[in-house]
């Protein structure tokens, strides 16, 4: 069993297919056999995680995704809890994305969940990139396993889906 919040910032309107991530990203967990996890993912927009970056990352501009590490353990009335940590997604940024890469939302979006996840559980893709082509760029061999195993992912839970 895990917990998933799934909320968005007060500027935004909640997207009508807000309700089907949380299902999503049990998926995944369950996938990458995850037990006890408890997270959040926060949909926000590009002011919001533009501020998010500059704070934590010392880099003044939009992105698509962050993930914030908790890494800390507490218990409940519910059980023992690995508090995995927070996700942010700009829907505006995601949104750009999904047209760049000329792929839909829902298999953008998917791909951030997954790739979110990932860095939570503590892998990191250093210097490497997926391109236009979906092809992976930059980075050694070590850093592409992550973008490897995400698009894995990807495709296994290929038939989920997020939005119609």
């Amino acid at each position: 069993m895990n917990r998933v919040i799934v909320s968005v910032t007060e500027k935004i309107n909640e997207p009508n297919w807000i309700s089907q991530v949380e299902e999503f990203v049990q998926k995944i967990l369950e996938n990458q056999k995850k037990d006890g996890w408890e997270l959040s993912v926060l949909f926000c927009d590009d002011n919001f995680i533009q501020q998010l970056n500059k704070d934590f990352r010392n880099i003044d501009s939009p992105t698509d995704i962050l993930s914030f590490e908790d890494g800390t353990e507490y218990e409940d009335e519910d059980g023992k809890w690995y508090s995995a940590g927070d996700i942010a997604i700009s829907l505006e940024t995601f949104t750009k994305n999904a047209k760049e890469f000329g792929v839909s939302l829902d298999n953008e979006l998917k791909r951030l969940l997954i790739h979110g996840i990932l860095h939570l559980s503590g892998m990191d893709h250093g210097e490497a990139h997926i391109a236009k082509d979906r092809t992976f760029e930059g980075g050694s061999d070590d850093d592409r396993k992550m973008l490897e195993l995400q698009e894995e992912i990807l495709l296994l839970l290929d038939n989920k889906v997020i939005i119609n």
